[in-house]
């Protein structure tokens, strides 16, 4: 997959995000998309053929592992990646919407009349939409977590594995290459996601309590008392 292409979609999220939105977009393509590409995707290349049982059994080994492995890690975090991405481009498509709506209504009324003040301003339905991306790439994060947890029953790879599905003769020994490397990149890229989660609560939070500043802030303006000429 062509990661640098999404991240040359992804950067022109950055103009309309939060500093904890920035944050998170850097966390995402540094310490889990480059490791993704860099070191994970070549640990795991040789999984299948270095998973080995003590039996010569013919499919015994395949059926073993598909067993114990029935989706890779690298695969499960690269559908991760994907998704908990995508939502981000609800905003880029909200400006982009709005864009289009300005562009008619000068084209109607004259280049001097403006329909928004900044298409890119994060108030009305952009608000509810930047809301809305936040929370969906949050609960993406937690059920991919889960998911691999559900799947593998821990972070942790354990060095051998006992099988005795059918065609094995018996219950049969299979080893699982480099398992302490893989505990720990398993590890580090589940810390990247909670983090991730982190930052992403951390937004939410930050966005609703501007709101409700603002919100209080026009509710005294409106409320304050009239002057009575003398």
């Amino acid at each position: 997959m062509d990661w640098k292409s999404l991240q040359d979609l992804l950067s022109g999220v950055n103009k309309y995000s939060t500093a904890f939105g920035r944050i998170w977009l850097s966390v995402v393509f540094v310490f889990r998309v480059m490791v993704f590409v860099v070191a994970a995707e070549r640990v795991w290349s040789d999984d299948q053929g270095h998973f080995d049982c003590n039996t010569l059994q013919p499919g015994c080994t395949n059926v073993c592992y598909d067993y114990f492995f029935p989706i890779s890690h690298v695969r499960l975090w690269a559908l991760q990646l994907i998704f908990i991405t995508c939502p981000s481009f609800m905003v880029v498509l909200h400006v982009a919407y709005r864009e289009e709506r300005e562009r008619k209504y000068r084209a109607k009324y004259g280049e001097t009349a403006r329909l928004y003040d900044n298409t890119g301003q994060k108030h009305g339905g952009l608000w509810w939409t930047y809301l809305l991306s936040l929370f969906i790439k949050t609960a993406v994060e937690v059920a991919f977590l889960y998911l691999l947890h559900l799947i593998y029953d821990s972070f942790r790879l354990p060095r051998r594995v006992r099988c005795d599905i059918k065609p094995c003769p018996n219950e049969v020994d299979c080893f699982i290459s480099r398992p302490t490397e893989k505990t720990v990149f398993t590890y580090f890229m589940v810390g990247a996601s909670v983090l991730c989660v982190i930052l992403n609560l951390c937004e939410i939070f930050y966005l609703i309590a501007i709101r409700v500043v603002n919100l209080k802030q026009r509710g005294s303006v409106h409320t304050l008392p009239k002057k009575i000429p003398a």
